[in-house]
């Protein structure tokens, strides 16, 4: 069998090989043909040694974590043969924590968790893969081109639950959002902010190529130069760039009683001089709310399939800017100045 491996901890190790062994029984009672997976900056990140944990002594890693398929057989009789499904990434710790107890397991409080082609388990970047019945979400037919947008969509999803959740803290009537950043995760949390008739604002470098016309697509507003340079206060701001001058700036321009929800990953290394003092006045006066989320749950994950299954088709499959035959994965890997999100395609 086929698919894509890398040697964790190895710099640029990533191989297209021919010799996997099908997927273990152990995996899943659900086996499913793959048809695409997503690649991601964490892909990219694993490939180059500052990530990821293979779940053998051999060292070898399946990657792939965005993934898309078809049922081929369940021998828990759940799923059958045709059935487009995604497979949950995160699985619970065996311990468990109190939180992966009651199915919580994107908020693991011990780290004992794994999680598919990331740590400790294969991925999803393989001709086919199996998934525990309970661990697969279903999605509409509709969306068998663009169903790998499903796991970034449930990151932005528990994103948005959260938000939610905090704003019940007092009367909670948001108008205005700031995303920044128009990558896969902003332009997804645009699309749910939206969904959310909002009034949506997504800042980011690029000043042309496909960005502006998908925030337009969505009846938002495009911007681009420094957060300090709006006109307004958002109530509610998702960062997704992880840029530490980005992330200052935003938490001093939400408004009164706002939330900021940090969703993007910093690089290490790079010191800013803050006037934490004045930071911390202003957030306990203004009673504002900062917060970091990542992965997602069962939950979640079903939050994400209706989400994408009420949005507009056409806009979905703009989000794709490169379709990569999977042998050919090197280009995939390669950022070019238009991506958004690319795709590797493992479809017969």
């Amino acid at each position: 069998m086929r698919g894509l491996i890398v040697e964790a901890g190895r710099p640029d190790s990533a191989r297209y090989v021919d010799d996997l062994p099908e997927p273990d029984e152990s995996e899943g009672q659900v086996l499913v043909q793959a048809l695409a997976v997503g690649v991601c900056g964490t892909d990219r990140e694993i490939v180059a040694a500052e990530y990821g944990t293979a779940p053998g002594p051999d060292n070898r890693l399946v990657i792939g974590h965005e993934s898309l398929g078809r049922v081929i057989s369940d021998d828990s009789g759940r799923w059958q043969p045709g059935d487009l499904v995604a497979g949950i990434v995160r699985r619970p710790d065996p311990v468990p924590c109190v939180n992966c107890l009651v199915g919580e397991w994107d908020m693991c409080r011990n780290g004992q968790y794994v999680e598919c082609g990331i740590k400790e388990r294969h991925g999803f970047a393989r001709e086919r893969w199996r998934v525990e019945p309970d661990f697969a979400v279903g999605l509409d037919a509709s969306l068998q081109e663009v169903g790998m947008l499903l796991e970034p969509t449930s990151v932005v999803a528990k994103a948005w639950e959260h938000i939610e959740r905090i704003g019940l803290r007092a009367r909670y009537e948001p108008r205005t959002v700031l995303v920044t950043g128009a990558g896969p995760i902003g332009l997804l949390a645009a699309l749910l902010g939206r969904q959310r008739d909002l009034e949506v604002h997504v800042l980011d470098r690029s000043t042309d190529g496909p960005k502006p016309d998908l925030v337009a697509g969505l009846g938002a507003t495009y911007h681009t130069g420094q957060v300090c340079d709006l006109d307004f206060e958002p109530d509610l701001v998702l960062e997704c760039t992880g840029a530490p001058p980005v992330i200052a700036q935003v938490i001093d321009q939400v408004g009164p009683n706002g939330t900021v929800c940090l969703t993007g990953v910093s690089s290490g290394g790079r010191k800013l001089s803050l006037d934490l003092g004045g930071l911390n006045r202003d957030m306990v006066l203004e009673n504002n709310v900062v917060f970091g989320s990542v992965n997602a749950n069962l939950r979640h994950w079903q939050e994400a399939a209706h989400a994408l299954g009420s949005a507009d088709p056409v806009w979905l499959s703009a989000l794709i800017t490169r379709r990569v035959p999977a042998a050919d994965y090197a280009t995939a890997l390669e950022n070019q100045p238009d991506d958004i999100k690319v795709v590797l395609d493992f479809a017969p």
